[in-house]
Formats: structure tokens, C-alpha cells, sequence
């Protein structure tokens, strides 16, 4: 690997806060989450917009560790993995990006959720999220759902993609926007 290629993408996609591929664990996400706070610090960076990247970023590696379906060497155990991506566009937005392998089961849970929130506006999410946490339908425990509207509360766009890798296993990227209104 031609750890240039790394640099020009950093450099040319604007302002990387962190950037993480491999296998994922609650330490290592506390972890992370701690260099995002020191770096939100540096950048003198809005409390608010920095406490939804916080979350959002908690959110989609939790989820990662909860939907990814990647096999270990052996090929016998499933390991958490995924590809993490937070940084800061050229007009000054931010955006979050996450990309793991999910099974057709989960997509098939997964993908009505998601279709549904992105044609709710913020009223709305509010709304469905207050509903979802009073009934228990789709708690975190549970997976598939309320963690993604948590997300969609905190950023300005979402947007997704499954791209097969076989009939069973597909990549599923997820990313958000997170504009900065100060």
C-alpha cells in the first residue's frame, strides 16, 4: 500500500478529524471518541455541533459493532469491523462516513428505516423518535432503528448505500452532513 495515495485523498477531501479501519471495540471506540473531543478543542469547535458529531459518531460505530458480518481469518467467527471516516468539507460543514458488511437479513431491516427517515423533516423525527422511545419498539438492544433516528435528529443530511457483494453479504455505507451554523 502506497501510504501517499492516504495523503492526497486527506488533502484534497478537506480537514480529516479521524480516520478508522478495522476491527472495532468499545474501548477503542472510547478512544476515538476521546481524540475527536481533543480535536473538536484545537478547532475551537461549536459545543453544540461538536456534541452531534460526538454522537453521531458513537452511533454509527455502535452500529458497526452490532450489524457487521465480517468473517475472521479462519473464517469462522464474526468480527466487528468497519471503515470510519469524520472530517471538515471546504465550506466548512462536516460529515461523517461508516462502511461495513452487513448480511441480507439486516439490510432488509435496516433499509425501510432509513427510507422512511429520510423523507421525514425535523418535526417529524422528533416526533417518530419520541414515539419509538416511549413504546420500546427499536431501542438500541433491539438494533435496526431508533439509533438512526438519534443521527438524523443531529445532522442536516443523510444519505446511504447498499452495494452487494454477494447474494448474502453487502457493503453498507452510511453518511451524514452535519452543517456548521454558528
Amino acid at each position: 500500500m502506497d501510504i501517499k495515495v492516504i495523503q492526497e485523498i486527506v488533502e484534497e477531501d478537506g480537514i480529516v478529524f479521524l480516520t478508522y479501519g478495522g476491527f472495532l471495540s468499545q474501548t477503542l471506540i472510547a478512544g476515538m471518541t476521546e481524540a475527536l473531543e481533543n480535536e473538536a478543542e484545537i478547532g475551537d469547535l461549536n459545543k453544540g455541533i461538536a456534541n452531534n458529531i460526538f454522537t453521531i459518531f458513537i452511533e454509527l460505530s455502535q452500529n458497526m459493532m452490532n450489524y457487521s458480518k465480517t468473517k475472521s481469518q479462519d473464517c469462522v467467527d464474526l468480527k466487528s469491523q468497519g471503515l470510519i471516516v469524520v472530517g471538515r468539507n471546504s465550506n466548512g460543514s462536516y460529515y461523517l462516513h461508516s462502511q461495513n458488511i452487513i448480511d441480507k437479513q439486516d439490510r432488509d431491516k435496516i433499509e425501510p428505516v432509513l427510507q422512511k427517515i429520510k423523507k421525514l423533516n425535523k418535526d417529524e423525527l422528533k416526533q417518530t423518535y419520541r414515539e419509538l422511545r416511549r413504546s420500546g419498539k427499536n431501542t438500541h438492544g433491539k438494533g435496526g432503528g431508533i439509533g438512526f433516528y438519534e443521527i438524523a435528529k443531529r445532522c442536516d443530511a443523510i444519505d446511504f448505500e447498499f452495494k452487494p457483494i454477494n447474494d448474502e453479504k453487502y457493503y453498507f455505507h452510511f453518511q451524514v452532513e452535519v452543517l456548521n451554523k454558528q
